[in-house]
């Protein structure tokens, strides 16, 4: 892939899909430093089709892709809401999305709203402009975007930079309070 001399350097691409805007963020990671290739968003609003908006956002991706050689993508999941239809709709924009990924063979990790949220901020209900500003920081952008679900995807490939290889320690539940004092000898007084 052109540019890329050592195994130590990735392109992750961050995506958080819509059926109005998809947002799109591109970093490098080279020898631990991050460098922010591009960001923005696709904007759908002004086709009326939904099939017509799921065509876009593969073209997109697709060009995306073809542009920057991700080595990896990540997707914000669609949360779930009341509003079934809008559910649906959101799982074929992040389908496509998909699609377009693997078309090109890149590998592809979900990640929930919440999670992405945690990873950058320290808050998994931190609001939009908080991930925003955070990342203005980590990445030294001067002015926040008029739409940020471009931050939001960044937020996604942030994330998956953070995330990746590291797995999560869930903690177990313990049985009873003698079992939970046994594996945990320093909590007694």
């Amino acid at each position: 892939m052109p540019g890329r001399t050592t195994e130590k350097e990735k392109i992750v691409l961050g995506l958080d899909p819509g059926t109005n805007v998809t947002g799109y963020g591109v970093i490098l990671i080279q020898r631990g430093k991050l460098s922010l290739l591009q960001y923005g968003v696709i904007q759908l609003g002004k086709y009326g089709a939904h099939e017509l908006k799921l065509s876009k956002i593969f073209k997109r991706v697709l060009q995306l892709v073809d542009e920057f050689h991700p080595d990896e993508v990540a997707l914000e999941a669609p949360f779930y809401g009341k509003n079934v239809q809008s559910m649906l709709k959101l799982g074929r924009a992040q389908g496509v999305a998909m699609a377009a990924a693997l078309y090109r063979e890149v590998p592809i990790t979900e990640y929930a709203p919440k999670k992405v949220k945690q990873s950058v901020t320290g808050n998994g209900n931190a609001s939009k402009e908080q991930v925003a500003k955070m990342l203005m920081q980590v990445f030294g952008i001067k002015e926040l975007p008029k739409l940020l679900d471009a931050t939001d995807a960044l937020a996604v490939a942030l994330c998956h930079h953070y995330l990746k290889g590291k797995k999560e320690t869930t903690r177990k539940k313990a049985g009873s309070w003698a079992e939970f004092l046994r594996e945990n000898p320093d909590r007694k007084k």
